[in-house]
């Protein structure tokens, strides 16, 4: 899929995301949605090896949604590349829909795995990328993680697990969007450097522009060592797209009302991004 069409994507989901965070009717973990758009995009857009038709393709690509409160950004890409209708998106939040605030694994739907509790994502995505080689396929496996959630111990204990186990097959993308639910993540638990913690950790560790969707083709792409697991560093501006979202901590999880939504929308169609 070319750069053009990537950003068409990412456009269609930002829209896609305002629309059911309104029509649900309830709070949504809209900012951090938003703040991944462009790599959930670029990700199905040109860089998974999945298909619709054969959700259970043994070869597929997995992609693990490590920061889970993100599902808006997640399940919009997953309707963009034809892995749920739009009848199953509209159901968001709805009595049993598979559709609710984390993720449900139903491998039907391109969903790989379950999440709730944030730390848990790039275990499983570790299992995953170790499974695939002892089994000689030749899948790789991503997992998307938060900047506050790298404050949990178990992240550096997988980072630590792939490194030593020489998981080469394994990417993350951690959205760093410099704020987590209670503030700003530097003065709630410094990260400083993160891409020299991943290097000192054994990690080849790329630093991207999270909203450039050729910056993000060329970094995915990019090769990396044998033996070496590769994470991005992708810097990214929580709320992306909406101006009075961006930035704006209260839209980690919020109603967005009718006023706030007209406001939103004709913000994304005057700046070309609906």
């Amino acid at each position: 899929m070319s750069t053009e069409h990537i950003e068409q994507m990412a456009r269609l989901m930002r829209r896609k995301i305002l629309d059911i965070s309104h029509s649900c009717n309830l709070s949504a973990h809209l900012g951090g949605g938003l703040s991944m758009v462009d790599i959930m995009a670029t990700l199905y857009g040109s860089v998974l090896r999945v298909d619709p038709a054969q959700p259970r393709w043994p070869e597929r690509d997995r992609f693990i949604l490590s920061k889970g409160h993100g599902v808006l950004g997640f399940f919009s890409a997953l309707l963009a590349a034809g892995f749920i209708t739009e009848a199953q998106f509209q159901s968001f939040q709805t009595n049993e829909s598979d559709l609710i605030a984390h993720p449900v694994m139903n491998l039907d739907l391109g969903i790989e795995s379950s999440n709730g509790s944030l730390g848990q994502g790039l275990s499983m995505g570790v299992g995953l990328a170790l499974a695939g080689r002892k089994k000689g396929l030749g899948y790789k496996t991503y997992v998307m993680l938060g900047d506050g959630e790298c404050n949990e111990g178990s992240v550096w204990e997988a980072v630590m697990s792939a490194a030593q186990l020489r998981l080469d097959t394994l990417v993350a993308i951690v959205d760093y969007n410099k704020l987590q639910s209670d503030g700003d993540s530097r003065v709630i638990l410094d990260l400083q450097d993160l891409a020299a913690k991943f290097r000192s950790f054994g990690w080849h560790a790329l630093e991207v522009d999270g909203h450039d969707v050729p910056a993000l083709q060329a970094a995915f792409a990019a090769p990396t060592p044998p033996g070496l697991p590769k994470v991005l560093v992708a810097h990214t501006v929580k709320g992306k797209g909406v101006s009075f979202m961006e930035n704006n901590n209260e839209w980690h999880h919020n109603r967005l009302t009718k006023a706030n939504y007209e406001r939103a929308l004709a913000e994304l169609e005057e700046g070309g991004h609906a």
